[in-house]
């Protein structure tokens, strides 16, 4: 069941059965009344009960032994570089970590990281090219890595947009990291970036790392980008009532991240909730940064947003899920026919008060990550990083 550096998905016939629990990622429809799902190669084709599901001739065989089964989790914001490697911290294999955290999938808020990193426009266009193509053919773990997202600097034009989006970079790094930082030139190449299928990340908060800058909530609000980048800061946030302002003059998406200010993070998922537009959020770690790097960050948001912000913990698994799915047009996320197989099993930790595992979560603890499948091929069995799940899964066959 090896990965090839490629990540090229399964050929076959995945089933899995017993499932205890399975979480869609929908916020309309959070829970399954299913038991079992069937992939194809490494697409889903059927959730149902298994007396219902044709389950004939499989390649493989997950028998989940009841644990829940969930999709895979989207880490919104990292800051990746080459490889499996991060300079920040000096650490390898910090990619493969997250992957026994649950996520199957992360997405580059910038390759800001890179010793060197170029800042001159053709640098820049190069940089994020080439990140773009080294994690289309290699996937750490077999994560799926969206890299490739130019820090956008003073000069650039609209024909600069046009060509990076011919050469397949669909993402821009966080606005407000290079040179542009006023809401009117910001604005002007979101706009570009926008016209030309690139989707942009807009830097909220105080500075991150010496060097960088205050990105307010007018320079926010005018730049117009199509996520608002840890909303909650990075770390630094701004003042509660400016973010919650965010929330409720734009209709763009609502990151929170792991490595931003944990009380604001719930203020946030609480103004989203009471406009009724839960939908808009979505969670990353924003690592590696000078934190370091958060294998368990996304578990963690969860587990903070259910246990002390009082969200159900089959809708906070849609904010790392469904939702990141959906704003970012992804093929994983939610388990319905025609997504990914990016499957995560998970189990209450060993020793836990709650009584369920949606019950522990809500009481703040994390779960236990028996098993990670991902394109419809194991990659990881139970996880090195969480707690040890009560039960775990056994690939039969």
């Amino acid at each position: 069941m090896a990965l090839d550096a490629g990540g090229v998905p399964a050929k076959g016939k995945l089933v899995v059965r017993n499932v205890g629990l399975m979480l869609s990622g929908d916020l309309d429809r959070p829970v399954l009344d299913a038991d079992a799902l069937v992939a194809v190669d490494g697409v889903i084709t059927a959730i149902g009960r298994a007396n219902e599901l044709d389950t004939e001739g499989a390649t493989s065989v997950i028998d989940a032994k009841g644990v829940t089964v969930l999709p895979g989790l989207v880490d919104s914001h990292v800051h990746p570089v080459f490889g499996d490697w991060t300079p920040r911290q000096s650490q390898l294999n910090w990619i493969d970590s997250f992957l026994h955290g649950g996520v199957t999938t992360m997405i580059s808020a910038g390759e800001v990281h890179l010793p060197g990193r170029p800042k001159d426009i053709v640098g820049l266009k190069a940089l994020a090219i080439t990140a773009q193509r080294a994690f289309d053919a290699f996937r750490p773990g077999g994560v799926k890595v969206l890299a490739g997202a130019p820090v956008i600097e003073k000069g650039m034009e609209e024909h600069d947009f046009q060509e990076l989006a011919q050469a397949g970079v669909t993402l821009l790094g966080e606005v407000g990291l290079g040179s542009v930082k006023a809401g009117e030139e910001a604005a002007r190449m979101v706009a570009w970036a926008r016209k030309h299928g690139i989707q942009s990340t807009i830097h909220t908060g105080g500075p991150s790392i010496p060097g960088s800058g205050l990105i307010d909530k007018d320079v926010v609000l005018e730049a117009d980008a199509d996520i608002i980048g840890h909303i909650n800061g990075g770390h630094t946030s701004l003042p509660e009532g400016h973010v919650c302002e965010l929330c409720e003059r734009s209709s763009r998406a609502i990151e929170i991240v792991h490595n931003g200010n944990e009380r604001i993070a719930i203020a946030a998922m609480r103004a989203a909730r009471d406009l009724k537009q839960l939908h808009r959020v979505i969670l990353g770690t924003d690592s590696p940064a000078g934190s370091g790097v958060q294998p368990l960050g996304i578990l963690r948001m969860i587990s903070l947003l259910a246990g002390i912000g009082g969200l159900p913990a089959e809708l906070a698994v849609c904010l790392a899920t469904g939702n990141t799915a959906r704003i970012r047009n992804l093929k994983g996320g939610l388990i319905e026919p025609g997504r990914s197989a990016d499957l995560v099993f998970m189990d209450r930790a060993q020793h836990t008060a709650g009584r369920t595992i949606l019950e522990s979560i809500e009481l703040g603890d994390i779960p236990g990550i028996g098993m990670v499948v991902i394109d419809g091929i194991v990659r990881a069995g139970r996880s090195r990083n969480t707690p040890p799940a009560e039960k775990v899964p056994e690939l039969v066959s």
